[in-house]
């Protein structure tokens, strides 16, 4: 009797130890780098992708389509394909995933996981289409399970459930296929910057299948008021405030461990027309959302250029320019704001950080800042 209990305890351990060998593996790893690069704006031009400062392109988008996932643009996504892994030629150690879903192209999740066979079915797809192209892994961006997103998306309550029996199919297919190979595929997911995405999933045990979570940590937005919107902090100028560390701590608390998250980085910013007679810009009232630009942009031709002068939020870690005599209003990341935001995740053991999108910030600015902290 004795020796049956040894027996199954020594079982027991080691299914344990296997089922958290995926978060063990980061604690001793550099931090991440994980670059989304937009595929659906055709050909990428690899020559403007610096290899050797990022660790990770998550490629988007895969869109999902009759229950799958599937290349609407396969002719130029197998081009980028080819491309894209002659970048191990610079960097060896460069992971190239697939990216499915992203704002508009996750209409679809809710219908393509809502039954077991279902699961199975995109499973397959997604690790098919990652297969037949050699690459090295899934990335999942459904905006949002059990919530709306993008006008006209399907989903349903059920959708927290099969949002963590998603993960536990793909991880299914992936482990069989690396029996096959004998390489490792990773499987990571996007995730919405606020609580109420966590209310919405399983995050606990979704992470179990899961090598990074991506936290969104951006894309704060308000309808009445001019706000950060990828600030780290909360800010005292306006209330309430969201942050990329009430969004943290939310997923360490929902209980995903603190090693796999990865701290989301903005390569552009919000721009904003505010109310007329408004002095100070950020918390004042907004007439509407004038459309964003990308780093390089804000850096070379607006910080503290032609009446838009930078100023810094220092309870939120911030950046913001305020035109008074435009009325103008823009929120940003800029190097001083990444460097918070890679020191926050050094000092709390996260996985690293993940930026979108790569062709915002041509010039590199901000991925400089990140390599000098994180390298």
């Amino acid at each position: 009797m004795k020796k049956s209990i040894i027996f199954s305890l020594t079982l027991l351990i080691i299914a344990l130890s296997s089922c958290n060998k995926r978060g063990s593996d980061q604690k001793t790893s550099k931090p991440v780098i994980i670059a989304y690069v937009a595929g659906f704006h055709g050909q990428v031009d690899i020559n403007k992708i610096s290899a050797n400062k990022i660790t990770h392109i998550n490629y988007a988008f895969v869109d999902v389509q009759d229950g799958k996932a599937f290349l609407t643009n396969e002719k130029t996504d197998t081009v980028n394909f080819r491309k894209l892994n002659g970048l191990k030629q610079q960097n060896p150690e460069l992971k190239i995933l697939i990216s499915i879903g992203g704002w508009a192209w996750s209409k679809n999740f809710s219908d393509a996981v809502l039954t077991p066979e279902r699961q199975q079915t995109f499973a397959q797809s997604a690790v098919d289409i990652m297969n037949k192209f050699d690459l090295d892994g899934i990335d999942i961006d459904w905006e949002y399970p059990a919530m709306e997103g993008d006008v006209g998306n399907i989903f349903r309550p059920e959708d927290k459930q099969n949002y963590t029996l998603m993960f536990a199919a793909i991880r299914e297919k992936l482990d069989a296929l690396e029996q096959e190979t004998n390489k490792k595929y990773l499987l990571t997911t996007a995730v919405g910057g606020s609580l109420d995405f966590i209310k919405n999933t399983e995050m606990d045990k979704a992470s179990q299948y899961l090598d990074y979570v991506n936290v969104m940590t951006y894309d704060s937005q308000s309808t009445t008021k001019a706000i950060h919107h990828t600030n780290l902090s909360p800010s005292d100028k306006y209330s309430p405030s969201n942050s990329a560390e009430t969004a943290i701590k939310g997923y360490i608390e929902a209980g995903v461990p603190v090693q796999k998250l990865v701290m989301g980085i903005a390569f552009y910013g919000r721009i904003y027309k505010i109310k007329e007679g408004s002095e100070k810009g950020l918390g004042d009232p907004i007439v509407k959302q004038v459309e964003g630009k990308g780093y390089t942009y804000i850096k070379d031709s607006l910080v503290n250029k032609n009446e838009y002068f930078r100023y810094w939020d220092e309870t939120a870690k911030a950046p913001y320019l305020y035109n008074f005599y435009k009325g103008i209003f823009v929120t940003y990341d800029d190097e001083e704001a990444v460097r918070e935001k890679c020191k926050y995740v050094t000092n709390n053991g996260m996985g690293g950080v993940m930026f979108w999108e790569y062709s915002s910030d041509p010039k590199e600015y901000l991925l400089n800042a990140i390599n000098e902290y994180l390298k």
